[in-house]
């Protein structure tokens, strides 16, 4: 398979620009470098695109290697035929190959090989050629006790297994039965007998059946995780109607043995076989790889999903550098408090007890106060856990008491801090420091940079995914540190404060040479300009290349080692400094100007128009970050728990999570609201994200409210009167009978009854 042809026409894009960033990726370039810093070279393929390349490129590639592994297997058993290896070689997909694979492939001893070693391949081949044969007499002649046939209904049983064995062995008719089913299978989910009480939270999945192909990644993985759990058994019917389609699909094996009359004796028999070979040998694998397939689509949409809640929330506006001050709330245990500067670095540490049982209020507001004015606090960032509407109306008592104060306070997501608390670089950066007050002032850092606090936390501990343990954690791993590189590349890092952390996510770095950075400037102070990073040990020419564009330095002895141009490209801007006869100073931020410039007039071999275009670009807006205007949201006064809310209240509040049905809302009670799909916009959207995104600051209506559930509905329409939303599914079904159970169009149920919101609520 000519891999780079396969890549370039699935992406609809010339042959030489995938050949281009193969080669790059070849030579250890990351997709970020090559996104921005060689256009000319793959024709401007984008992130995205480059992404999917890399992805694909491994798929194809590993394919490839699968398939030399079996051409050697069956070319040593001398049984490639010209005919076999064709197939083989166009096969462009592993399920495929291992099918065609499957006659060949080395296994233990099954009841076809026994009876073909007892000699009755033979009679198998004769009753397919000869359908006039009596089965019964021929079998008879091939009784031999010596060998373990020791009558006639052991003969025949041998050549069942063989026609059996070649049967689920035939690789178009696997692929042919296989679709039909994904078509047309219906899969089954019931509770285990006597688990209906400790499988409570798989109750919507209790008595369900769908379309397998329609089902989508949650339910899938729901499903699937009930099955693990033992709580639920699935069972997969080859169409609604389950005696039509197993007859159905007897058929079809029948006429692959080419079965026509079965007034025959060796029809009637042969027929019969292909009943068996269904229902025993293809159904089972089908059954099994459906399940697969399922499967493995569902946790390639949930990773999607995760990753793309992750790339909104790494790329959320930050506060910025101010003074800030971290709220980890706690009840009992206290709350806990950290001060850093504008830079990050720690200041001051305490804990407080505002809340039951102490209920020290007063004298938490006057040591609150206290650090607020002496570390001059201008943001205040509460984690959004357990307590934080209470330590949300503790701060704003502070504003009241203390109107000397200026300072504005801001309600943050604090998943994942603990997992930081708890981590070896926590442990690193503040080794003298109580764990418990560490998420304090992760709380206050990722207020002020969500980005350069987040990438310290393993990616699917951030919690903005769905099912993330159920999924293939491997390829998690992978999609997720992908989104992570975009991100940090994408914004850039500041050389002369970011942490190892953030630094190792820069194109071309490696966890020791981040650390070597960290630790030549430390030793020697700030630097001074991007050719200094050559003196950093083990930062060779190559990692200089791929890293140089996306370190910044400001103020530094260059303006542009500020702005994302790279330094090979430097002669570029020289150039156009020489022409127009500005200084570099003179020509940063000026916008009418350098749009004015062409291009092309500073173009050569080494930039194209291209580069060059995003030079001028840079040079309006040096370093300009891509991300946001900084948002907070105020949390309605007197509404902290889910028994205040009742329906028809609008509230403000923050998206926490998107997933494929709709959007989570903390709207300050604790617990998240479900924006259903259907109520995100006033026209219909196919994606949640055509809507909204992790971390917006959105308005919300209140549907309604199971407090006993936990289960809050919510609306973002404009509209006064809101609209029930129900769910439906269809399937081919002989009665007409509907696939999956829908939800009344009762007032009072409303969205409380969809699938989705019980799913979710669970």
């Amino acid at each position: 398979m000519d891999v780079i042809q396969r890549i370039a026409e699935e992406l609809a894009v010339n042959h030489k620009q995938v050949a281009a960033a193969v080669a790059l990726l070849d030579e250890g370039a990351t997709v970020p470098f090559i996104s921005r810093y060689r256009k000319e070279a793959t024709g401007g393929l984008d992130d995205s695109q480059l992404r999917f390349l890399e992805e694909r490129l491994t798929y194809l590639r590993e394919l490839n290697a699968r398939r030399d592994t079996i051409l050697d297997s069956i070319r040593n058993q001398g049984k490639l035929t010209d005919e076999l290896a064709l197939a083989i070689n166009e096969a462009d997909s592993k399920t495929l190959l291992e099918d065609l694979y499957l006659p060949y492939k080395p296994k233990r001893r099954t009841k076809a090989q026994i009876a073909r070693e007892a000699g009755l391949e033979p009679l198998a081949e004769a009753l397919l050629a000869d359908r006039s044969l009596i089965p019964e007499q021929v079998a008879a002649t091939y009784i031999d006790a010596e060998k373990g046939v020791a009558d006639v209904a052991a003969a025949l049983d041998g050549a069942r297994q063989i026609v059996m064995e070649n049967l689920a062995e035939d690789a178009g008719l696997l692929a042919d039965l296989r679709d039909r089913v994904w078509q047309q299978g219906i899969l089954n989910a019931t509770v285990i007998a006597g688990k209906e009480q400790a499988a409570e939270k798989f109750k919507d999945y209790f008595d369900y059946q769908e379309a397998i192909h329609k089902i989508p990644s949650h339910r899938a993985l729901a499903l699937f995780r009930g099955r693990n759990e033992d709580a639920l058994d699935l069972r997969l019917k080859p169409e609604q109607d389950e005696q039509v389609g197993h007859d159905f699909c007897s058929q079809r094996v029948a006429k692959q043995l080419a079965v026509t009359n079965l007034a025959l004796p060796a029809d009637a028999w042969l027929a019969e076989t292909a009943r068996l070979a269904w229902k025993i040998k293809l159904f089972t694998r089908i059954d099994l790889d459906l399940k697969q397939r399922l499967r493995e689509a569902a946790e390639q949409e949930a990773i999607r999903v995760f990753a793309s809640n992750l790339r909104d929330l790494l790329l959320a506006a930050p506060a910025g550098s101010k003074n800030t001050m971290g709220l980890d709330p706690g009840i009992r245990t206290g709350v806990k408090v950290a001060v850093v500067d504008a830079t990050g670095k720690l200041l001051a540490t305490d804990t407080i007890y505002p809340h039951p049982p102490r209920k020290q209020w007063d004298e938490s507001i006057a040591t609150l106060a206290k650090l607020i004015a002496t570390h001059q606090v201008n943001l205040v960032s509460i984690g959004n856990g357990t307590a934080s509407r209470e330590t949300d109306q503790l701060v704003a008592d502070i504003m009241k008491r203390h109107s000397e104060l200026s300072f504005s306070k801001v309600t943050v997501s604090e998943a994942g801090a603990s997992v930081y608390s708890a981590s070896e670089l926590a442990s690193k950066e503040f080794p003298q420091l109580d764990v418990s007050l560490r998420g304090a002032v992760s709380i206050a850092r990722r207020l002020q940079d969500p980005l350069a606090e987040l990438v310290k936390i393993e990616p699917k501990a951030i919690g903005v995914g769905q099912y993330q343990h159920d999924v293939n954690q491997v390829q998690l791993a992978r999609g997720l540190d992908s989104v992570v590189e975009d991100c940090v590349n994408a914004v850039g890092v500041d050389v002369n404060t970011a942490s190892v952390a953030l630094l190792k996510q820069v194109s071309g770095l490696s966890t020791s040479v981040s650390e070597n950075i960290v630790q030549f400037r430390n030793e020697n102070g700030p630097f001074k300009n991007r050719l200094q990073l050559k003196k950093v040990p083990r930062l060779g020419d190559k990692a200089f290349e791929q890293a140089a564009g996306f370190l910044r330095i400001s103020n530094g002895d260059n303006p542009l080692d500020g702005s994302s141009v790279h330094p090979e490209a430097y002669p570029v801007v020289e150039a156009i400094i020489k022409d127009t006869g500005k200084s570099i100073r003179d020509l940063i931020g000026q916008s009418q100007f350098l749009r004015g410039l062409n291009p092309s007039k500073y173009a050569s071999g080494q930039f194209g128009v291209p580069t060059v275009t995003d030079i001028l670009q840079e040079l309006e807006k040096p370093g300009r970050d891509p991300r946001p205007e900084f948002k907070s949201v105020e949390f309605m006064a007197g509404i902290e728990k889910i028994t205040d809310l009742v329906p028809g209240m609008m509230l403000s509040g923050v998206v926490t999570n998107v997933a494929n049905f709709g959007a989570f809302v903390d709207i300050g009670v604790h617990q998240d609201g479900l924006v259903h799909i259907s109520h995100l916009s006033d026209t219909f959207i196919k994606d949640p994200r055509d809507a909204v995104k992790a971390g917006d600051v959105v308005r919300v209506k209140v549907l309604e409210v199971d407090a006993a559930r936990k289960r809050i509905a919510l609306s973002m329409k404009s509209d006064a009167e809101v609209v029930v939303a129900k769910e439906k599914f269809t399937a081919p079904s002989a009665k007409n009978k509907p696939v999956a159970k829908q939800a009344k169009p009762a007032p009072q149920q409303g969205t409380m009854a969809n699938a989705f919101a019980k799913a979710l609520g669970k």
